[in-house]
Order: structure tokens, then C-alpha cells, then sequence
């Protein structure tokens, strides 16, 4: 989480990659999972835009839209202790 927070794609790649298929002690979370691969992407991750568009597939419009509401929170609370 928190190389996540520092903003490496690569650490919100393996949480998205966590909470999809269940690993490192994560439940499996679509929602949780699309969050994280969504910042991934938004950080120049191709795997993530790859893999954000794959679970969406499997996900309700509403629970996209819950996903992109939670990424734009981990980012507003991010830069916010950034500063």
C-alpha cells in the first residue's frame, strides 16, 4: 500500500492483481481490484489498462462506476498528504 500511495503503477498493479484473483490473503473484489488496476493505468500502466478492461467485463455499470468513485478518492487523499 504504500508504494502504492507513492504512486508506483506497479505496486496498484499487484494489488489489483491481489484482490482479482484472491492472493496474499486479499478476499477477491472486483470493485477493489478495478481501483487498482484503474491507478495503475492512470500511472502509464498497460497491463493495467489490460486487465482493468478484462474484469470490467465481469462487473456491473454500477460497480464500474463505484470502482472509478474509489480511485478518485485514493487520489484526492494521496496528493492531500502529499502536500
Amino acid at each position: 500500500m504504500a508504494r502504492a500511495a507513492g504512486g508506483s503503477a506497479e505496486a496498484c498493479f499487484d494489488l489489483g492483481v491481489a484482490f482479482s484473483c484472491g492472493t496474499g490473503d486479499m478476499p477477491i473484489d472486483l470493485i477493489e481490484a478495478h481501483k487498482w488496476f484503474n491507478l495503475a493505468a492512470l500511472g502509464g500502466s498497460e497491463e493495467g489498462q489490460a486487465m482493468r478492461a478484462e474484469i470490467a467485463e465481469e462487473m456491473t455499470a454500477r460497480e464500474i462506476a463505484e470502482a472509478q468513485r474509489q480511485a478518485r478518492a485514493w487520489i484526492a487523499s494521496t496528493q492531500v498528504r502529499a502536500a
